[in-house]
């Protein structure tokens, strides 16, 4: 089925027009990213003029009406760009003033002379600039890294790069050896390729940033909101998987961690100085357990760590090396005075198969309320060895 110029304009029109006004209409449950979300329905309200404009370029006497049309739809490609740049915290400003100042400066000097040149192939350069450093910048955004339409729209953005760059460099030959139907035919291949550029790109845009949104939600309830670390809900999910990747030849420690006289510590000083304690805390404990980890507060003051492919010894070291430098941090000042608190610790260790998770911390809890009577600030070990089975 043939379908002309006009009717794919129509067409291209239509999709921008109505991607924009989802993306306009979705910044509104997306709170952090509604800069970004406007920026980008502007673009692509824009690129849908600039394509209306190109339908009546020649209207207007002279060439201005394709140089008018080209630098609209050029401010559009733009402003796409610089709504995904900032996605990432970059912009684009300069470059864009720039880009746009060369392409209006060309259409004034040559324009007259070669207005059909200038519209079937120049005008595709910073076009192919524009789609290349948008698929640039998507690929380079740390936050999508790990999310599926990234590369939907990487895919998208960089076939529309290609498209324009062959237009620009390789047509001008091909359209010389194989005469001006073939400018035609390249012409309505740009334009279907167009329309999936407009209805593609918009929705995976949009997906990406709900994407993100759900990652942060799910991220949020399985975080602590005070200190920062896993909740736990968090730690019994994360932890039942350490344990069911363990094995025989992969030790495994688990420390219960309290606060000493926490709660006389908030009746005297407030619970602001409190929260001050803990966070202190939280910063402390995670900068020695280190990142492999899984370290989470399960409980008021109360926190554990289990620590993957730590044997008994390399587990104590890190318990007390954790009781010392908080016995030596001055958590917060109250009116000049120092706050200094303590912390107790019980360690339960396994080298191989036997206990569950809850089990293990029953035994490091029963530890922990042994340091806790010989009067805290200490560390203390299961009376009996654990023993880890894998749970399949």
């Amino acid at each position: 089925m043939h379908v002309d110029l006009l009717t794919l304009y129509l067409l291209i029109i239509g999709t921008l027009l109505a991607s924009s006004g989802m993306t306009l209409w979705e910044h509104r449950s997306h709170p952090r990213r509604s800069v970004e979300l406007r920026v980008l329905a502007a673009g692509y309200a824009t690129l849908a003029i600039g394509c209306a404009a190109a339908v009546f370029r020649r209207d207007v006497p002279g060439p201005w009406g394709s140089a008018l049309s080209n630098l609209v739809i050029l401010s559009g490609y733009l402003l796409v760009l610089h709504g995904v740049a900032l996605l990432s915290g970059r912009q684009y400003r300069a470059a864009s003033v720039g880009l746009l100042f060369v392409m209006a400066l060309t259409w004034m000097v040559g324009g007259a002379r070669s207005e059909s040149t200038i519209w079937a192939y120049v005008s595709a350069i910073p076009i192919a600039l524009a789609s290349g450093m948008t698929s640039r910048e998507l690929l380079r955004g740390d936050d999508f890294k790990a999310l599926p339409s990234r590369y939907i729209a990487v895919a998208v953005t960089g076939i529309h790069a290609l498209t324009y760059a062959t237009r620009a460099l390789a047509l001008p030959w091909l359209a010389a050896r194989y005469g001006n139907g073939l400018l035609l035919t390249a012409s309505a291949i740009t334009m279907y390729e167009g329309v999936l550029y407009s209805v593609v790109l918009p929705m995976t845009l949009l997906k990406l940033v709900r994407e993100e949104t759900h990652g942060q939600l799910l991220q949020e309830s399985q975080t602590d909101y005070l200190t920062g670390l896993g909740n736990r809900r968090w730690f019994f999910e994360q932890g039942e998987r350490v344990v069911g990747e363990g094995g025989k030849n992969r030790p495994l420690s688990l420390l219960a961690l309290d606060l000493d006289h926490f709660k006389k510590l908030n009746d005297r000083y407030g619970h602001k100085t409190g929260d001050e304690v803990l966070k202190s805390f939280a910063q402390i404990a995670r900068g020695v357990v280190g990142r492999e980890a899984v370290l989470a507060r399960i409980g008021g003051e109360e926190f554990a760590a289990l620590l993957p492919c730590h044997d008994e010894a390399r587990a104590k070291a890190v318990g007390e090396e954790i009781v010392t430098r908080f016995a030596q941090t001055v958590s917060h000042r109250v009116d000049g005075m120092e706050i200094l608190a303590t912390v107790s610790i019980g360690l339960t260790h396994s080298a191989d198969a036997g206990q569950s998770l809850a089990e293990l911390l029953a035994a490091a809890d029963e530890a922990l309320y042994r340091a806790k009577s010989l009067g805290g600030n200490r560390l203390e070990g299961a009376q009996k060895a654990a023993s880890l089975k894998v749970v399949r």
